[in-house]
């Protein structure tokens, strides 16, 4: 009796299965680089390719919790770790700023500009500027 059961094959349920993790594909597009970039575009579109194809392959809700968390200890700690936290988030916008500006109309320019220049107050009020 034994042997028929070392004999049968598992239930397919039962089965040990190689754990794969489920990758999301690349948008669909023509150019991954802003055609005709020349000079410091280039070259930050370059080095930019491997961390947006890392950002996009991680869980949707990973990037903006952790900026909402930084911005949050910026808003709260009223002293140098509270700029400290929101320099990351200063980063991030104006990295995800300065490589979608070729593709923004005046209104997404205007936006992006007002942002960043209400995290830098931010930032430089924690650090004792004002």
């Amino acid at each position: 009796m034994a042997e028929k059961r070392s004999e049968r094959s598992a239930h397919p349920l039962a089965r040990q299965r190689p754990q794969q993790r489920r990758q999301r594909p690349l948008p669909p597009g023509e150019q991954f680089f802003t055609p005709g970039a020349t000079g410091l575009r280039q070259k930050v579109e370059k080095r930019s390719a491997a961390p947006l194809v890392f950002l996009f392959q991680l869980p949707r809700w990973i990037a903006p919790v952790a900026l909402v968390v930084l911005l949050l200890v910026g808003f709260a700690v009223p002293s140098f770790w509270g700029g400290l936290a929101v320099l990351p988030v200063i980063g991030f916008v104006g990295w995800l700023a300065y490589m979608s500006w070729p593709s923004l109309g005046a209104r997404g320019r205007i936006l992006r500009v007002a942002l960043l220049t209400f995290l830098l107050l931010l930032a430089a009020d924690r650090f004792g500027a004002f």
